[in-house]
């Protein structure tokens, strides 16, 4: 049973490298949080640029059928 502890134990402290310090997490979610900002506003211009050529396409196609 002691073994089995020991090699949960040891096995976890990697896992511990990955999760940042309390004191940088603040920095890491303000990064974040100005890259998901950044990214907003170039992807609504590429939807409503995406959303002009799919209504000329239709616009084109109807414009074909009549």
């Amino acid at each position: 049973m002691l073994q089995l502890v020991f090699a949960v134990a040891f096995s976890a402290v990697p896992l511990t490298l990955y999760i940042p310090p309390i004191r940088s997490l603040n920095l890491f979610v303000h990064t974040i949080q100005t890259f998901l900002q950044d990214s907003s506003f170039f992807s609504l211009r590429a939807f409503l640029r995406i959303r002009l050529a799919i209504a000329r396409i239709f616009n084109s196609i109807i414009h074909i059928t009549w």
